[in-house]
């Protein structure tokens, strides 16, 4: 018989614009999951299934409500992910936590500010882009709006910037025609990117729309990424392509994007969907 201890973790499921998250609520001072089994809870055939996995905790400052830490589906920490703060805002508007017009939330990658929109949408002001190589990281190379490597899959030229984690953004004629799989997976593993990077394909519709598709590390593709449409806005920007505010097409909905200035943090808005509520039983 087995007599193993199981213990239960009561959860959300979400989504924003289709990126999905599994957030837990750690802050009666349970542990946050091990890479073991956060991997297994993000497996959509034997576990939950979701692309990261979200740590609601106690802030970390006195003007903040609570903090949150990311976990990518193979176990992986994240440094930052835009869908899953706009679901980590929604959770704690929920639960009481999050009042007011506006409220601040501690990420991996700082402070963010959350709005709660009208429409249901929730307004993230997200970090200030960083184009620095070191603070991507990227290696080997001095600071330029386009990098230009040697690939198998020819000449690749793309942008780089941070923004709480480490992205690349090519521009393409057309996102259905792109290798998503293979040049995302070629950059990952790059000597030019240290601590891999997510890999966004960006095709520009006009000055104020683009699409685009995110290759994301420690996932592969998903069809939303708040931090990539971020990203991709920002090095479009510095690459005189877009306007400061832009209409952000990904495979699961709609983002909209400002970056008002160059000082200035980007702003994000976009959905958050509430999709089950379970328990987790594990040894």
């Amino acid at each position: 018989m087995n007599t193993a201890l199981h213990r239960a973790r009561r959860f959300s499921k979400m989504h924003g614009a289709g990126n999905d998250f599994i957030v837990l609520d750690l802050r009666d001072g349970s542990a946050a999951p091990s890479p073991d089994e956060a991997a297994r809870m993000a497996d959509r055939h034997f576990g939950i299934g979701c692309d990261q996995i979200l740590t609601i905790e106690s802030p970390l400052h006195a003007d903040t409500v609570a903090s949150y830490r990311i976990w990518n589906a193979d176990g992986s920490v994240a440094g930052q992910c835009g869908n899953g703060a706009r679901c980590v805002a929604a959770w704690l508007m929920r639960d009481g936590t999050g009042r007011g017009a506006h409220f601040a939330i501690d990420s991996p990658a700082g402070t963010i500010s959350a709005e709660p929109l009208p429409n249901g949408d929730v307004r993230l002001a997200m970090t200030v882009p960083q184009f620095s190589p070191v603070a991507i990281p990227l290696k080997g190379m001095p600071e330029a709006s386009h990098y230009r490597v040697d690939s198998p899959f020819g000449a690749l030229s793309f942008g780089a910037v941070s923004m709480g984690n480490p992205h690349a953004v090519l521009e393409v004629a057309n996102i259905d025609a792109a290798d998503v799989d293979g040049i995302g997976s070629w950059l990952q593993r790059s000597a030019w990117f240290p601590e891999s990077v997510n890999v966004g394909f960006a095709q520009v519709l006009a000055p104020d729309h683009i699409r685009l598709r995110v290759f994301e590390r420690g996932v592969g593709e998903t069809l939303a990424c708040g931090s990539g449409a971020c990203a991709a806005v920002a090095v479009l920007v510095r690459q005189a392509r877009v306007q400061r505010a832009v209409r952000v097409d990904l495979p699961g909905g709609t983002l909209t994007i400002a970056w008002p200035d160059d000082a200035a943090a980007v702003v994000m808005a976009g959905p958050t969907v509430f999709v089950f509520e379970g328990e987790w039983t594990h040894d």
